[in-house]
C-alpha cells in the first residue's frame, strides 16, 4: 500500500452557531471543501439544567441538495422533521439524513439527557448530494450503535465503526448517494491501522482529541482534520494517545456549488427557488411536541 501524503492540516477554529459553541475544520479560508464533504462542526455542549430538552439544541430549519449527517459521541440527539421522521439515537449511533428537495428537521438533546450525563458531543457532516439527485424524496436512516458494523484492528487497540461505504472490509449499512466511506474510530494509545481506499476518492480525517503520528507526515493533535492528496491507496497511523477519530473518503462529484445557508445546489437560481419553496412551504411543516 502506498500511503496518501497530507495536502493541508486543518485546525477546528472555534465558532458560534446561533449561541451554540462549535468548532470548524471545513471549510476554511484556504479549503472551501473536500469534494463531496462541504462542512464538518464538531460541538461538545453541557446542555443547561433550567431549560427543557425541546428548547435546546438546534431550532427547526430547512435544508435541500446535501445530506446532513450527526455522529454522536456523547449523550443523545433527538431528530424531528416535516416527514413524520422522530427518533433519539444516542453516543456511538448517528443520524443520516438526505435532504433531497427539501425537509425541514430539529435536532435536540434526548429528555433523558441529564441522567445520560448532561453533554452532547456530536460531529455534523455536510455530505453533497450528486446534481441528478438533489430533487429526491428526502430520506432519513437512523442507526444505533449496537447496529453500527465494527471491526478491530490486527492488535485489537483500534476499533472501528462503519456507517457507510466499506472500510477495513466491513461494510456500511446506510445508503448514500454517491460513493462515501464513512467511520468513527476509536483507537488505544499504541494502536495501529491502515485503511486501503479507492485511489479517486477524497480522503479526509478529522480527530475529536488525542494524538496520532501519521505515517508519512508524523504528529497530529485532536481538534485537527488532516486533508489527503490524491497521491496514494491508503492511509496509515499509531496512536500517541487515545483518540477519537472521523474518517471519510468520497468520490469528487466534480460539479459546480452554489450555496446560501441551508441549500446547497448547483446554481444560484436553483437557491432562488429553494428559498421561495420554503417561504411556500412546499417543504412542510415541524410541529414538535
Amino acid at each position: 500500500m502506498k500511503s496518501r501524503t497530507v495536502s493541508h492540516l486543518l485546525y477546528a477554529h472555534p465558532m458560534d452557531m446561533g449561541g451554540l459553541p462549535i468548532r470548524q475544520p471545513l471549510p476554511t479560508q484556504n479549503v472551501q471543501q473536500v469534494d463531496p464533504f462541504l462542512l464538518l462542526h464538531h460541538a461538545n455542549i453541557k446542555v443547561p439544567v433550567l431549560r427543557s430538552a425541546l428548547h435546546s439544541g438546534v431550532d427547526p430549519h430547512p435544508h435541500r441538495g446535501f445530506s446532513p449527517v450527526t455522529f454522536v459521541f456523547q449523550g443523545g440527539v433527538h431528530h424531528r422533521d416535516s416527514r413524520g421522521n422522530n427518533n433519539v439515537v444516542y453516543a456511538g449511533g448517528a443520524q443520516w439524513m438526505h435532504a433531497g428537495r427539501g425537509i425541514i428537521h430539529s435536532e435536540r438533546p434526548p429528555h433523558d439527557i441529564h441522567e445520560i450525563g448532561g453533554r452532547q458531543e456530536i460531529i455534523q457532516l455536510w455530505i453533497n448530494s450528486p446534481a441528478k439527485h438533489k430533487m429526491d424524496q428526502p430520506s432519513y436512516f437512523p442507526i444505533q450503535t449496537a447496529e453500527v458494523p465494527t471491526v478491530l484492528s490486527d492488535d485489537g487497540l483500534v476499533s472501528n465503526h462503519v456507517f457507510a461505504g466499506t472500510l477495513a472490509g466491513v461494510n456500511g449499512k446506510i445508503p448514500t448517494l454517491s460513493p462515501v466511506n464513512a467511520a468513527t474510530v476509536y483507537a488505544k494509545k499504541g494502536g495501529k491501522m491502515s485503511y486501503q481506499l479507492p485511489d479517486n476518492h477524497q480522503v479526509l480525517l478529522y480527530l475529536l482529541d488525542g494524538k496520532i503520528s501519521l505515517e508519512g507526515y508524523g504528529l497530529v493533535e485532536g481538534l485537527h482534520a488532516v486533508f489527503f492528496k490524491q497521491d496514494g491507496d491508503g492511509i496509515s497511523f499509531e496512536a500517541l494517545e487515545d483518540t477519537r477519530m472521523l474518517v471519510l473518503s468520497g468520490e469528487p462529484l466534480d460539479e459546480p456549488v452554489v450555496s446560501h445557508g441551508p441549500f446547497v445546489m448547483n446554481n444560484q437560481t436553483q437557491i432562488m427557488e429553494a428559498m421561495r419553496d420554503y417561504q411556500m412551504g412546499k417543504m412542510g411543516v415541524l410541529i414538535e411536541s
